[in-house]
């Protein structure tokens, strides 16, 4: 698979492979990502729910299949490493864990009540309540789950917040929520995405977010696809 470049505004966006891209980037401040948690590897050939939700539309989500290592992005001034638990061993100790709500009080089922992210952040440890449970949605009514781990903009919007950082990378791009979040910040994004389809999608969705209008606004320039050598 050729390397290919899109550039989407105050966003930058790779369909590649994370570790061979990384080294060609230039400075970013924090790294805010939901990457492969290892379940497919830890739950490979017993079933079950935690097994199925690593694929979606028959394609399986990538370096799911082996134990995620953290060590490539502890490194960055500001992380926030969604799905912490389930490869905490191999993290730092940290105060300052972010915890996602989605059931808000709905009665549970046989998936998860919510959703853990490891941060280096300071501070105290972090609750964000938001419905996302099925047809049950306190936002985004009605659109298409294009990826088995998306999540709504509005959690990683919050996430975001907790940063200071003005430039963003997102090397576990998926379906590009993290480069939506951004544009709705005004902060810069760098996504980079291993899987085609999922690729097309974020370049999608954050271009679709780009466009939306906002106050003393400049025209925007149109998005720029190039071929990487």
């Amino acid at each position: 698979m050729s390397p290919r470049k899109e550039t989407i505004g105050d966003a930058t966006l790779y369909l590649g492979d994370c570790r061979e891209i990384l080294p060609t980037l230039p400075r970013v401040d924090a790294v805010v990502t939901d990457p492969p948690y290892g379940i497919g590897f830890v739950h490979s050939g017993k079933g079950g729910c935690l097994a199925r939700s690593t694929q979606f539309g028959g394609v399986a989500i990538a370096g799911d299949d082996k134990p995620f290592d953290p060590t490539p992005w502890l490194d960055f001034p500001e992380v926030i490493l969604w799905g912490g638990n389930h490869f905490a061993s191999r993290l730092p100790d940290a105060s300052c864990w972010l915890t996602w709500d989605k059931r808000d009080g709905v009665c549970s089922n046989d998936q998860a009540d919510g959703e853990h992210a490891w941060t280096n952040l300071k501070g105290p440890a972090r609750i964000k309540r938001h419905l996302w449970n099925g047809m049950l949605k306190q936002s985004e009514r009605g659109e298409v789950r294009s990826h088995p781990t998306q999540k709504p903009v509005a959690v990683m919007q919050w996430a975001l917040e907790m940063t200071r950082g003005r430039t963003i990378l997102d090397p576990f791009m998926g379906s590009g929520t993290t480069g939506v979040a951004c544009m709705k910040l005004g902060r810069k994004f760098i996504g980079i995405e291993i899987e085609p389809k999922y690729f097309d999608i974020a370049c999608k969705r954050i271009e679709e977010a780009w466009k939306q209008p906002r106050l003393f606004d400049e025209p925007k320039p149109k998005p720029v696809q190039e071929a990487l050598l």
